[in-house]
């Protein structure tokens, strides 16, 4: 009974927000790659740099960050929601009566789920901007295919992948936990429910930005 809920919300969670998580992640590399290249102008710094910029800049903060602030709002407020409606609707009482335990059967594959499917997600994210940056330098001709991927793996360090792992564990355990809470004990009628699924996007976006300066201090 466990397992089957886990890989249902393993499902739900990642294959679900594939598609949200690979358009926002294309257009922030393509962007980032984009705005760098016009703040390089004529400099004497490297065309190459972009690449190794892009490479960075998603790896440490923008793949992490930005998958998991849209997967607050795309995840959370769906948790949230899903929750509350069976708290309001008594099925949550209706399976403590036949001796469940709600928590570990609602709430932990959950969790567990978003703990597990999220860090990959964010890898898919990361390659997913490389891939955006590259296609608007190329398509764009900011810098030639050669210099781009240069610039990929010049002074590359694999402490900043492990950065983005942690990040991405602690960020899918915030996003997930507020959102379960806010709708395992929300109280009242639908309107109760359209705050608590509100509060559990607001709440979490704030924890994940807060964690990210946390982790950022730690770990650089």
């Amino acid at each position: 009974m466990y397992w089957k809920e886990t890989m249902r919300q393993m499902n739900d969670i990642g294959v679900g927000s594939l598609v949200i998580v690979g358009l926002v992640s294309i257009f922030i590399g393509a962007v980032t790659a984009v705005q760098f290249a016009y703040q390089l102008g004529s400099s004497t710094i490297p065309r190459y740099y972009i690449g190794y910029i892009v490479r960075d800049i998603m790896i440490i903060e923008l793949a992490p960050t930005f998958t998991c602030l849209a997967l607050a709002g795309k995840v959370g407020s769906n948790i949230a929601a899903e929750l509350g409606g069976m708290r309001q609707k008594e099925q949550i009482d209706a399976l403590q009566v036949m001796g469940v335990d709600t928590v570990s059967y609602l709430v932990a594959p959950k969790i567990f789920a978003a703990v597990f499917v999220i860090p990959m997600l964010v890898i898919l994210s990361a390659f997913f901007g490389m891939a955006g940056g590259y296609i608007a330098c190329v398509a764009g001709n900011l810098v030639s295919d050669a210099e781009f991927m240069q610039g990929l793996r010049a002074f590359f360090e694999t402490h900043n992948i492990l950065m983005m792992l942690v990040k991405s564990v602690v960020f899918a355990f915030l996003l997930t936990s507020v959102a379960c809470y806010q709708g395992f004990f929300v109280t009242g009628g639908s309107i109760e429910l359209g705050k608590a699924s509100t509060n559990a996007v607001v709440i979490a976006n704030i924890l994940v930005l807060l964690a990210d300066y946390i982790i950022a201090l730690v770990m650089t």
